[in-house]
C-alpha cells in the first residue's frame, strides 16, 4: 500500500502536466456534448399508436416536479462539489482530475446512450393523448388507424421520448459515480463494521431513486422507463469509475490508478538509486582493501 503524500501534488505543481497527458480525453468529452445536442435536435421515431392503445396514454399532462435545469445540478454539480471538498482536504490533483473526468464521462456517455435509445425506440409517454389532442378530440387515420396529432409539434416530439428516462439515467450516472467515489474515500469496505459509512454512500443513490420516482408520479414516464434508465446510468457510472479508480473494496481504493502508479514508480526509482549507492560503497571498500 503506497504511502499517502498529502499536499505533494497540487493543481499548481502538477495540474498542467496531468491535463496535458489527458488532453485527448477532454476532446472526446466535447465530442460527446456535440453528439448529444444532435440527438436532441433530430426527430424521434414515431411509433404506431392506434385508438385501442390510447387507454394507457391518457394520464394528465403535468409539469415536472424536478425541472430539466435541475438535473445537471443533481447529476453533475453536486458530485463535483463533493469532489472539490476532498481536493481541499488532500491536495491531490491526480484525484481531482480523474474524479472530474470520470464523472463527466459517466454523465455524458449516459446522456448519449439515453438520447440515442429514445430516438430509436420512440415510445409514447403516459400523457401522450393530451400532447397529441390538447382539445380532447381524438383523430385517427381512416385507413391505417394511426393517430393524427393536432397539438404543438415540439410537445408531440417530446411525447415520443419515453424510453428510457433521461432524468433517471443522468441522476444515477452522476450520483452513482459519487456513491462509488465516497465508498473509496471513506473506506466503506474496511471490514470494521461501520454502518454509518454505508448510510453516506446510500444517500446519493436514494436521491437518484427519488428523481426516478418523480418521473412516474408526474406521468412523464412508465415504470419500465425509469427502471431501465437507472440501470443504464449505474452501469455506465461503474465502468467509468473503475477506469480511473480501483474497486472501493480494494486496499488502495482511496486513490486513483494514476496516483498509485506514480508513487510506485517513484519508490522504485528511490530503491534503485539506493542500491546503486550501496554498490558503489562496497566497490570503494574493496578497492581500499586491495591497496592495503
Amino acid at each position: 500500500m503506497p504511502e499517502i503524500q498529502l499536499g505533494a501534488h497540487t493543481f499548481r505543481t502538477h495540474g498542467a502536466q496531468v491535463a496535458r497527458f489527458h488532453m485527448h480525453d477532454w476532446l472526446i468529452l466535447f465530442l460527446l456534448v456535440a453528439i448529444d445536442i444532435i440527438l436532441n435536435v433530430i426527430e424521434p421515431f414515431h411509433r404506431f399508436v392506434g385508438q385501442d392503445m390510447m387507454t394507457d396514454l391518457k394520464y394528465p399532462l403535468k409539469d415536472n416536479t424536478i425541472p430539466f435545469w435541475a438535473v445537471p445540478i443533481v447529476g453533475i454539480i453536486l458530485p463535483l462539489t463533493i469532489i472539490l471538498v476532498f481536493y481541499f482536504i488532500r491536495r491531490d490533483v491526480y484525484d481531482l482530475h480523474h474524479a472530474l473526468l470520470g464523472c463527466f464521462f459517466s454523465v455524458l456517455i449516459t446522456a448519449v446512450l439515453t438520447d440515442a435509445i429514445k430516438d430509436a425506440v420512440g415510445r409514447p409517454r403516459p400523457d401522450f393523448y393530451w400532447r397529441c389532442f390538447p382539445d380532447g378530440k381524438p383523430f385517427f387515420h381512416n385507413v391505417t388507424g394511426n393517430v393524427q396529432c393536432t397539438g404543438l409539434k415540439g410537445v408531440i416530439k417530446e411525447g415520443h421520448k419515453s424510453f428510457p428516462s433521461g432524468h433517471t439515467s443522468w441522476s444515477f450516472a452522476g450520483l452513482g459515480f459519487l456513491a462509488l467515489y465516497l465508498s473509496g474515500k471513506i473506506r466503506v469496505f474496511d471490514r470494521r463494521g461501520h454502518v454509518a459509512k454505508l448510510c453516506l454512500v446510500f444517500f446519493p443513490l436514494l436521491m437518484a431513486a427519488l428523481v426516478g420516482v418523480s418521473r412516474v408520479d408526474d406521468y412523464w414516464h412508465h415504470w419500465q422507463d425509469v427502471f431501465a434508465g437507472g440501470l443504464l446510468g449505474l452501469a455506465v457510472a461503474s465502468f467509468c469509475y473503475l477506469q480511473f479508480f480501483p474497486p472501493p473494496y480494494d486496499i488502495d481504493g482511496w486513490a486513483p490508478h494514476a496516483y498509485l502508479n506514480m508513487v510506485a514508480e517513484s519508490q522504485s526509482e528511490n530503491r534503485a538509486s539506493t542500491n546503486h549507492g550501496s554498490h558503489l560503497t562496497v566497490r570503494e571498500s574493496e578497492f581500499e582493501t586491495v591497496q592495503v
